[in-house]
């Protein structure tokens, strides 16, 4: 029996539509998490009404990875989930040794299920020397033996392109948008806290029909401090601002504060990968923003949980994505 919490998380999603509750699974499905997000991939199976498959990951004395797969997963349709957050290196040869381990355990198809893809900042040459660490990790992912990626909130969507075998990439814009139209806000505006967020901005403006703005970060001359200003009226408006991520959280905050200036009447930030390194937790509580809404695709210690942060599962969305893979139907109504 799913629990009260699974069972109204689900609710929450009904505009994608078409799931089922419990999912048909074939005999050679086989679901593994790895140790970047347990308590998700939990969530996930009671969903799925499946057992989590056996496996041991363990460190010889040196640190090296060991990982022993403990069930028969031979021509099994296999996918195994791992965020590559913190420790972000760790993680990421954790999931290369484990689709080793399944490809040599002859897997019939190994899908990687990335609910945080990392390294993906580093998407292109910024200066000269510079490596391309994006596609090295695809290049790696895919030399192990993946055959599918299924991941959230790339930072840009031509990552993509980077990977020669199928990409899912799901975005956390509607399981944001539900969560904002469920509080009734009135007088919304959607702001982009800089220029690389104007197309998210924009679709969760069109979901919940509201205007958009968005903050000029610039710096007028060499040396000189950043300002931040306001393109698009957001006095006396609730303001909700929008990323694909927040890690040392000082765009969001300062945008936040250019808001309040601005006669915002109250602040809100959503992001799909709470990232939150260095002072970021310090810098949100003390921030402008009344309420930060994050999903768990990156799973977060008990001191980086405060009041204003508000956590949603995107584990029926997953879901929803796992099983329309396994029964070889369209994913395309989840993301479009």
């Amino acid at each position: 029996m799913l629990s009260e919490k699974v069972r109204r998380i689900v609710s929450n999603l009904k505009e994608y539509g078409g799931y089922k509750v419990p999912y048909q699974l074939s005999n050679n499905f086989r679901l593994f998490s790895l140790n970047s997000n347990r308590k998700l991939v939990d969530e996930m199976a009671e969903l799925l009404g499946c057992k989590m498959g056996n496996c041991s990951v363990s460190q010889f004395s040196d640190g090296e990875i060991q990982i022993h797969i403990e069930e028969s997963v031979r021509g099994c349709e296999v996918f195994v989930v791992q965020s590559t957050s913190y420790p972000v290196n760790d993680n990421i040869l954790e999931l290369l040794i484990m689709i080793d381990a399944l490809k040599r355990a002859s897997a019939g198809v190994i899908n990687v299920v990335i609910p945080y893809y990392a390294y993906g900042r580093q998407d292109r040459k910024a200066r000269s020397r510079e490596p391309i660490t994006a596609k090295l990790v695809a290049n790696l992912l895919e030399s192990a033996g993946a055959n599918r990626v299924l991941t959230m909130d790339l930072h840009t969507p031509q990552l993509q392109g980077f990977f020669d075998i199928p990409v899912e990439h799901l975005i956390g814009v509607p399981v944001l948008a539900q969560y904002f139209m469920e509080k009734g806000l009135e007088d919304m505006v959607i702001v982009a806290p800089h220029n690389g967020s104007i197309g998210r901005t924009r679709k969760l403006a069109n979901t919940l029909n509201a205007p958009i703005a968005l903050i000029d970060k610039r710096k007028l001359e060499e040396g000189a401090q950043e300002t931040y200003d306001v393109i698009g009226n957001v006095e006396g408006k609730n303001a909700i601002i929008i990323d694909d991520l927040i890690d040392t959280g000082t765009t969001i905050t300062f945008a936040a504060k250019a808001l309040a200036e601005h006669g915002a009447k109250a602040i809100y930030a959503g992001c799909t990968h709470a990232v939150f390194t260095g002072n970021s937790i310090g810098k949100i509580e003390q921030s402008p923003i009344k309420e930060l809404v994050v999903t768990n695709t990156i799973e977060q210690p008990e001191e980086k949980q405060l009041k204003k942060i508000t956590c949603l599962s995107v584990a029926p969305l997953l879901v929803e994505a796992i099983d329309r893979i396994h029964s070889e139907k369209a994913v395309s109504p989840l993301f479009e």
